[in-house]
């Protein structure tokens, strides 16, 4: 036995989680520990047959004020505070009765899961836990000579070095020491982010960016980068909430361009299909179901589809399932999958199924950060949509035309600036993203329109009659003219632009049709 292995003569338990604690209660009594206790872990462990002492009974104070003050007394924070590598420490314990306490087992009062439940504020802030983080850093604190747990997940762990060494290491202690940290920095979080929330500001003075690890990944947008997912709390549906249903791990980059995708194909009401590739959208339908929407959707861009992430808004059904099935697809994500469709995928043992259980409110309110040197930036969610259209040239849209904008615009939104969107009959024909120049947008995307139609077998451009989107304005007409030479008859843009006089002409000139939204989607 090493010198740095200490022994666990005495425990404070106190947790709002259950889940292995009679097993851990077990173990410590059985190597001779005293169990201190109070309310419902007190009445767990004497069910399960254990002996505790109560820790009114133990420091000579009575829990007041509805429980709220029941471990801060000196009693307590003296038994853990205390060094016992201080002589003048240990006479001040022993003078005023302060027994050590060797290990200290909380887990908090469950503030996130009762905002996440919809609770009123009062109910909110009564699950504020102060006794519990208190106890928790002043262990952390002290872990030369205290262990602290704060996670079910840790126990075993502690199981293990109790039943082989009689005590714990100091590594042991060092690193749980640090998980408390993180567990409280993560719960104050949770606090000061909910009470931002409470009076709408989404972006406060201090902002805290804290995540559960929910997956450490083989690597990252490369393979040399280490890479983790964390999870936030807010259960927003999509990768956070999803359940997967077969397939290999998810990578990083799965990660993210399963989550660019499900986003997007949340944009719509009618049954849609959403296919990405690095995180931008190659292929968009809506349809009266998803199979005929699947098949425009890979018109569209069936080169980049292979090897991409699909994500469908409605029940993926067998038929979709089977044409899906027939080209390499890294991912499905879906709110939910028949039991038909579920046995098709299962023969594509490499293909991920993700389920989410419903889809994300592409209109609620959120933050989205982004990590620069030397800190981050965060903004609100991109929840704009477009309600007002101004036509401004001599041509107003047609109905058809009118829909199609109002989808090509909602794709825009989720397609890397530059960003130029093509769309024909409720499907996308053409789709330019990330170019520095607008006008490459435009003409990639109606290029890649002329090879898509010419697998389809099909004369032409798949461009021509179509209507387009600007995820911002037109400095010049020349990115609107590359448009409407790929045949495009009417467009959408946001308007504002020095130039605007000179881009309207030009749609005048060749009759097309054009509104303003007065809305800019840029997705840098």
């Amino acid at each position: 036995m090493t010198s740095d292995i200490l022994p666990i003569r005495r425990a404070l338990i106190s947790v709002s989680d259950k889940t292995g604690l009679v097993a851990l209660a077990t173990a410590l009594a059985r190597h001779g520990a005293e169990l201190l206790s109070t309310g419902g872990s007190a009445k767990a462990l004497r069910e399960a047959g254990l002996a505790v002492v109560e820790v009114s009974d133990h420091t000579g104070f009575p829990e007041i004020l509805d429980g709220r003050v029941k471990t801060l007394v000196p009693q307590i924070h003296g038994g853990i505070l205390g060094r016992r590598d201080l002589p003048e420490h240990l006479e001040q314990m022993q003078r005023h009765a302060i027994a050590a306490i060797d290990l200290v087992c909380v887990n908090l009062y469950p503030f996130e899961a009762t905002v996440a439940s919809g609770a009123e504020a009062e109910d909110c802030i009564e699950n504020i836990d102060i006794g519990g983080p208190a106890l928790i850093r002043a262990a952390a604190k002290n872990h030369a000579h205290v262990a602290v747990l704060t996670d079910p997940s840790q126990y075993q762990a502690l199981i293990e070095s109790v039943s082989t060494l009689n005590g714990t290491t100091l590594a042991d202690r060092r690193a749980w020491a640090g998980a408390a940290y993180g567990r409280t920095a993560a719960y104050d979080t949770a606090i000061a982010g909910w009470f931002s929330a409470e009076r709408g500001d989404l972006l406060p003075l201090r902002l805290g960016a804290v995540g559960m690890r929910a997956e450490a990944l083989r690597y990252g947008e490369n393979p040399h980068q280490r890479a983790a997912f964390y999870t936030d709390g807010s259960n927003r549906p999509g990768i956070a909430t999803a359940v997967q249903i077969q397939g290999k791990a998810l990578s990083y980059n799965n990660l993210n361009d399963t989550d660019a995708a499900f986003e997007a194909v949340a944009e719509f009401e009618r049954p849609a299909v959403v296919i990405v590739k690095h995180a931008n959208p190659c292929g968009v339908a809506q349809a009266d179901d998803l199979a005929t929407a699947w098949d425009l959707a890979l018109r569209c861009d069936p080169v980049s589809a292979f090897g991409g992430i699909v994500a469908v808004n409605r029940t993926l059904d067998e038929a979709a399932a089977i044409r899906i099935a027939k080209i390499f697809t890294e991912v499905i994500v879906a709110p939910d999958a028949t039991e038909a469709a579920r046995a098709v995928l299962s023969a594509k043992k490499n293909l991920r199924l993700l389920l989410t259980g419903s889809l994300p409110d592409p209109l609620a309110p959120g933050v989205v950060i982004k990590s620069v040197a030397g800190g981050f930036l965060a903004q609100t969610r991109d929840d704009g949509r477009a309600t007002s259209f101004k036509v401004v040239t001599s041509r107003a849209p047609s109905e058809a035309e009118l829909a199609d904008l109002t989808m090509a615009f909602r794709v825009a939104k989720h397609v890397k600036s530059n960003a130029i969107v093509y769309v024909k009959d409720g499907a996308t024909v053409g789709v330019g993203a990330g170019q520095m120049s607008r006008v490459d947008s435009a003409r990639i995307a109606a290029a890649k329109s002329e090879e898509a139609a010419r697998q389809a077998g099909l004369a032409g451009r798949l461009t021509e009659g179509s209507v387009v989107a600007s995820d911002a304005f037109f400095p010049f007409a020349d990115g609107l003219e590359a448009a409407i030479a790929a045949g495009a008859t009417a467009v959408i843009q946001p308007g504002g632009s020095i130039r605007d006089a000179e881009v309207i002409a030009a749609a005048d000139k060749a009759n097309v049709a054009m509104v303003f939204t007065g809305l800019r989607h840029f997705r840098h």
